[in-house]
């Protein structure tokens, strides 16, 4: 086998270990998630088993991650993100859209979102995360706990979303904003 395979190969059980303890993974939630047993997932990271596709294709899977990256393959093609738009339908009868601006997963996660104006009572909601919103077009129309904020073209403001919240276009005009969230925050986001 040629030495720059065999190299590429030795790489992948560390690379393993350290996907899965970046993300905070035990081995036994892998092997749940994945199917593959713990034994057989300690000795791959440990480079004692070669990896092989049957077993890199759920652990793929369960990180969210490309095959390319579980063994190091050199990274080509467009970076260009093509993903498509989320259109969600709230609960106030108003659609908001976001459209996402990274692929790869783990946090944090950037999206663009067309706030509509809410021409509801505010519902003011929380859960688990930290969320940064920077405001490109219109006004946004924040609450966060007790206080009311307008966020102007230019403007930015960061929360702990553990803080009752609630934003709405101002003026009666939808808002443009990038948002970025990890995975904890883009779960309410993005839930249809």
């Amino acid at each position: 086998m040629d030495d720059a395979i065999s190299a590429a190969l030795a790489e992948v059980g560390p690379r393993l270990k350290r996907i899965r303890t970046e993300r905070g993974v035990t081995l036994a939630e892998l092997a749940d998630a994945t199917g593959i047993s713990k034994s057989t997932l300690s000795r791959l990271e440990g480079g004692q088993r070669k990896p092989s596709l049957e077993l890199l294709l759920p652990i793929a899977l369960a990180h969210q991650v490309p095959v390319d990256e579980l063994v190091g393959a050199p990274e080509i093609g467009d970076p260009r993100v093509r993903l498509t738009p989320r259109r969600i339908k709230r609960r106030d009868g108003s659609t908001e859209t976001i459209i996402p601006l990274t692929r790869q997963p783990g946090a944090p996660h950037a999206f663009k979102m067309i706030i509509p104006a809410r021409g509801c009572e505010p519902t003011p909601m929380t859960h688990e995360g930290y969320e940064w919103m920077y405001v490109l077009a219109g006004r946004v129309r924040l609450i966060l706990g007790a206080k009311e904020t307008i966020l102007s073209q230019g403007e930015a403001a960061e929360f702990d979303t553990r803080i009752p919240h609630w934003f709405s276009g101002a003026d009666g005009h939808p808002a443009e904003v990038i948002s970025i969230f990890g995975k904890q925050g883009e779960r309410m986001h993005l839930r249809t």
